[in-house]
């Protein structure tokens, strides 16, 4: 995403004035590196850059634990127990079926194999064979496919749509397995993107989501992509999908946040603009997931991919204070939208954290105006 590359060049040059900016009268000035005035993150508690996690959104010690255990014995069998107590109707579960999913596609990148090297990510090999009626099993076998196919092949070539079509096959016998398991469809939504849909078609699949989990933020994410110009739909079209699933939102929901992601989707290839994440789109779409996550359970799974887009907007809308909210929370876990489109997730949310410490003690601020 071009615009992205473009603000993290631009808020680079920022990082790198950051040792030597004070706060006076609003206004960053600058001032020699160490001196008391100078913004500093860490005043705040938050993790240098090497130590951000950039597995997950935000903290999932079971699953991090668990994770752990399995790449260091290769025994899947945690893997299977903790996703045999993840309910399914939740968002933990979808997440959860990523993060493995994603582990094992990892593992297999970074060895595979060869004639005296065991590829990695044989524990999920293992647990498919060993237990094929695991429906848990099944649901990482089809996300782990649908992820080699966006890795390793290109869209619209023929290596892409086999995995795809495996993956396709091997949601249908994950959701043969759990009957009432949203978490096989919402695979499937990555799916009809890749392999185009038709808009019917999709209307087909998406009914069978709100059927078991109408309120599923996961599952709206993946369909606002099939949605959204670059991909089937439009700008319209994706607008309207988020607007309608944040109006029906229940009480509570992080759906009220969706409008936010539409933006971000269809955010300028190039953009010089600085009044642009002050527009009255982006502040509509901003204020309605201020208030989603004011308004959300503080164990929502989603709740970190709501605060991180966040980060995102509010530090260019010099909403100092309302990144550093956002930050406090997340702060730690680099595993999201939109640090994870860049080739260093870290980097990227490191340079936006800084920028918003400056402008916050720019402005007046300090670690002790912050909520604890």
């Amino acid at each position: 995403m071009a615009i992205l590359w473009l603000l993290m060049a631009l808020l680079m040059l920022g990082f790198v004035l950051l040792p030597f900016l004070r706060r006076r009268r609003g206004v960053i000035e600058q001032v020699p590196p160490g001196h008391p005035d100078a913004a500093d993150p860490a005043a705040y508690g938050f993790l240098r850059q090497e130590e951000l996690d950039v597995r997950l959104p935000g903290p999932d010690e079971d699953l991090l634990a668990v994770l752990e255990l399995v790449q260091r014995t290769q025994d899947y069998r945690a893997a299977a127990q903790l996703l045999a107590g993840t309910e399914s109707e939740g968002e933990l579960r979808w997440q959860r079926v990523q993060a493995l999913a994603g582990a094992a596609a990892l593992e297999l990148q970074q060895r595979p194999g060869g004639v005296h090297e065991t590829p990695g990510g044989q524990w999920l090999r293992v647990w498919r064979a060993e237990q094929p009626k695991d429906a848990g099993g099944a649901a990482v076998h089809a996300e782990f496919l649908v992820q080699q196919a966006w890795r390793t092949a290109t869209p619209g070539t023929a290596e892409f749509r086999i995995i795809m079509e495996e993956a396709q096959a091997a949601c249908a016998q994950a959701a043969l397995l759990a009957p009432g398991d949203p978490v096989p469809y919402v695979i499937e939504l990555s799916i009809a993107r890749g392999l185009a849909y038709s808009p019917a078609e999709f209307d087909q699949l998406w009914l069978k989501i709100v059927d078991r989990a109408p309120h599923h933020m996961g599952a709206h994410l993946a369909a606002l992509h099939y949605w959204c110009e670059k991909w089937h739909g439009s700008r319209e079209q994706a607008y309207s999908f988020a607007e309608a699933a944040a109006a029906r939102a229940p009480e509570g929901s992080l759906l009220a946040a969706l409008p936010l992601f539409a933006v971000f989707e269809h955010l300028p290839e190039v953009n010089l603009v600085r009044s642009l994440y002050r527009s009255e789109v982006v502040t509509k779409a901003i204020h309605g997931a201020l208030h989603a996550v004011r308004a959300a359970r503080p164990d929502d799974p989603t709740l970190p991919h709501v605060r991180h887009l966040l980060v995102f907007f509010l530090v260019p809308a010099e909403r100092w204070a309302e990144a550093m909210e956002q930050l406090i929370h997340i702060d730690g876990h680099v595993g999201a939208l939109p640090w994870t489109l860049t080739d260093d997730p870290a980097a990227a949310f490191a340079v936006h954290r800084a920028l918003a410490v400056a402008g916050y003690e720019a402005n007046g601020g300090s670690p002790a105006g912050l909520p604890g």
